[in-house]
């Protein structure tokens, strides 16, 4: 027989990653684990939270490996030099929340989400997260606000980030040219190629937590 008090010291891991994982409404994942929503989410914010507590050991700008390492694996994909990182931003859809700011997380394509900005590296790995802003607010000013904009923006990183055409070009972060000329589509197609892992990551982290799509 199973001991009675084991289930107050096990698997509050397993059951915020099967939620994260599946996708599962609360009441699915309650009646699986035998547990009410109440207690669901109180489990689900405490591991959460002690997930977040340890973002800066794992998530770190450039990375965990030497700059000119990082540089080398983005210019093995195209032949872009001196890239430290791709950014872009993903809609996480949320429910519709409460009070007077209600709109302001309703996006262009009319659904409630947050507006996260990730940089990535040529392995797709997160390198910085910015997850605090409304689905209504453009890709380019949560850049701007950014630490990270900060940082790049003083010169205290050599390199560079891709973005889209949604940001505007500056001398750490490039974006492709509009209407380009015969030389300029050979900077725009090796620019393509090298941002789209941001693109990737995007889609690598939603495939793996489908809660992130639902």
């Amino acid at each position: 027989m199973a001991c009675p008090f084991l289930r107050d010291v096990v698997d509050e891991e397993a059951l915020v990653l099967r939620r994260a994982f599946s996708g599962a409404f609360l009441y699915s994942v309650g009646d699986a684990e035998q547990l009410n929503k109440a207690t669901i989410c109180c489990t689900i914010r405490s591991v959460c939270l002690a997930i977040k507590a340890l973002a800066d050991v794992f998530i770190s700008f450039p990375g965990h490996r030497r700059l000119c390492d990082i540089k080398e694996e983005f210019y093995r994909i195209a032949g872009f030099p001196n890239v430290i990182g791709a950014v872009d931003c993903t809609h996480i859809r949320i429910k519709a929340p409460s009070g007077a700011h209600e709109a302001d997380f309703v996006n262009r394509k009319s659904f409630h989400s947050i507006n996260v900005q990730m940089v990535c590296n040529a392995d797709c790995v997160i390198s910085n997260v910015v997850a605090k802003w409304p689905g209504s607010v453009h890709d380019s000013r949560i850049f701007r606000a950014s630490e990270i904009y900060q940082c790049l923006s003083q010169g205290e990183f050599s390199g560079v980030l891709l973005g889209d055409r949604g940001y505007g070009c500056q001398p750490f972060l490039l974006t492709p040219f509009t209407d380009p000329q015969e030389a300029q589509q050979a900077y725009n197609h090796a620019h393509a190629r090298t941002r789209a892992r941001v693109e990737m990551t995007f889609g690598l982290l939603k495939a793996r937590f489908t809660a992130f799509t639902n």
